[in-house]
């Protein structure tokens, strides 16, 4: 790890090595030591410590697991999370070995999603892997139901079960499940391993396996970091160092991660948002993480951030040395990683988790618990209860609409809104009162309850861009409702400093889910409308819109909208 830092966090960083090496921080964190954070049951999930040692005691079941993989064309993972996040990194930077299965991973509800991934699979040749560790996730429970269904149709019902792999910890629902319909493998999680800090137990490994990944090579880069993250000396630890260096950054009022990665290293970023945010954001603080933004100029940033490039082989994209050379010599501080090839990246994966364990120590904060993320579920739960005893959501009217878009906003908020947008206001007035709320400081998130297309995160993107440089502020996307497992912590248990764009869309055509009194597009409609009464609920800048059509074809207009309000 190379860092080039402004001499005062320079030395804030060193005096946060000898206050580690003064509580004896990495012994107690290998001892499992909860009075290292908060004194509470941090202890007891600890488990991603041994978890490359457990991984390799168990690999003649993971070669069991990768023989399944040369029976199927497609492995499709249904999880969210943790449960999605490590192999859809690990199929896009190492991708499937010859004869083994193709993977796909699924961590969406919206129907248009669902419905083009299953456009691309041929079911009578699929591996559907559902991956939830509690067992009781909604999202992997109302796919599972789907995609059952489905293979029914395609392969018969008697067969259907035995073309199931489920991931899940003991005694589960899932589990029973699982051993009541006759899936083809459970394969258990361990308890003592969070759903952020999976990635090297079975949720990531058996994906792994069955693309053909070589896990020899994968466990054996998770295990040299592990002994090196023993090393007493903090400035030394890879993984202490990163972490107390975030914490540092953050306490100092840095506390906007920006990462920069190699273009085969891009889906880290996505990984790492659950694993900052979520672990950092509760009590008022967090390290947020900005994944995706591209690099400005040094004069279009504040003193909050701190930049980390993720290199692969010594490479980054094409001219992001010079910008980064540019923003350290302006004073900001940058860290670079260098990733030696793409199996290396398992040893990155646990690097971070220890560094973001260092992390919450110095903060003060339990690294391991998501106190709010069940906010938006209780609130969704409420919607959809709704919808089964009356038979539709619950109505919301907007405060404007037009022939493209329906907004909503908190009550509290709507009064000032309204007197900011003028006396005859259209929907680009209200995006421009809206949007003149973020200060220095602050950040933007774009939330989005739609289809992950490329029209719809090319629009996502230039919306973000637009916001980057007419306000300066840190910027990110979030595609619902995978964020709601993520970043969706921080957003509400973080600092006021969000600003936040809720966006759902109409789909193209509903589906309806199996034994279930809702559609797909009534539970992530229900989703969207939950977070954004949360987010009200702890007064939280938001507005939501409703597009009265496909994000395909409306996210675009609400990006040229976006343009010309910060134009305005």
């Amino acid at each position: 790890m190379r860092t080039r830092l402004p001499a005062a966090l320079a030395g804030a960083f060193g005096a946060a090595c000898g206050r580690w090496r003064r509580r004896e921080g990495t012994r107690r964190l290998f001892a499992r030591d909860a009075g290292l954070w908060t004194g509470g049951d941090e202890a007891s999930w600890l488990g991603w410590l041994d978890a490359p040692r457990a991984a390799r005691e168990a690999m003649a079941s993971y070669e069991a697991v990768a023989c399944d993989g040369r029976s199927f064309r497609h492995a499709l993972v249904l999880g969210m999370g943790g449960s999605s996040l490590a192999p859809e990194l690990q199929r896009a930077a190492l991708g499937r070995r010859e004869g083994h299965s193709q993977l796909v991973v699924l961590d969406s509800i919206h129907p248009d999603q669902v419905a083009a991934c299953e456009a691309g699979l041929d079911l009578a040749s699929t591996l559907v892997v559902v991956a939830s560790k509690s067992g009781s996730t909604l999202e992997p429970n109302l796919l599972l139901a789907h995609f059952q269904a489905r293979l029914a149709a395609a392969v018969g019902g008697a067969e259907a079960p035995r073309r199931i792999l489920a991931i899940t910890d003991p005694g589960s629902s899932l589990e029973r499940l699982a051993r009541e319909r006759g899936f083809r493998r459970v394969v258990a999680g361990e308890p003592s391993i969070g759903g952020r800090f999976s990635a090297l137990s079975p949720f990531g490994l058996v994906p792994a396996a069955l693309q053909g990944i070589d896990l020899e090579g994968w466990l054996a880069a998770a295990s040299d970091m592990s002994e090196r993250c023993r090393d007493d000396e903090a400035q030394t630890n890879p993984g202490v160092a990163l972490g107390l260096l975030l914490a540092t950054a953050a306490a100092a009022g840095r506390d906007k991660v920006t990462l920069v990665a190699h273009p085969r290293l891009e889906l880290f970023g996505a990984w790492l948002e659950q694993l900052l945010a979520e672990s950092t954001g509760k009590q008022g603080r967090a390290i947020l993480p900005f994944a995706g933004e591209p690099l400005a100029a040094p004069g279009r940033y504040g003193d909050d951030r701190l930049f980390v490039a993720l290199r692969l082989a010594g490479e980054l994209d094409a001219g992001d040395d010079e910008r980064l050379d540019a923003l350290a010599a302006a004073g900001q501080p940058v860290v670079e990683i260098d990733v030696a090839a793409p199996l290396a990246l398992a040893g990155e994966l646990y690097r971070w988790e220890v560094a973001i364990a260092a992390a919450g120590a110095e903060l003060g904060v339990n690294p391991f618990d998501q106190p709010d993320v069940e906010a938006a579920k209780v609130a969704a739960r409420r919607l959809t209860a709704e919808l089964e005893r009356s038979g539709e959501l619950p109505r919301a009217a907007p405060f404007f609409a037009d022939e493209s878009m329906a907004l909503f906003a908190p009550e509290s908020q709507l009064r000032a809104l309204r007197a900011a947008a003028g006396s005859r206001p259209r929907a680009v007035d209200f995006l421009r009162a809206h949007l003149a709320r973020i200060a220095e400081g602050d950040y933007f998130a774009l939330l989005a309850f739609c289809a992950l297309s490329e029209p719809a995160a090319t629009a996502a993107a230039r919306l973000r861009a637009a916001v980057l440089e007419a306000r300066g502020v840190a910027t990110s996307v979030g595609f619902g409702p995978r964020y709601l497992h993520s970043t969706g912590q921080a957003h509400k248990g973080g600092p006021a400093s969000g600003v936040f764009l809720v966006v759902g869309d109409t789909p193209r055509r509903d589906l309806a889910i199996p034994d279930q009194a809702l559609t797909f597009g009534q539970a992530i409609t229900a989703q969207a409308r939950g977070d954004f009464d949360v987010l009200a609920e702890r007064g939280r800048r938001a507005l939501r819109i409703e597009l009265r059509g496909s994000a395909d074809d409306l996210l675009p207009v609400l990006a040229d909208r976006v343009e010309a309000a910060l134009a305005g």
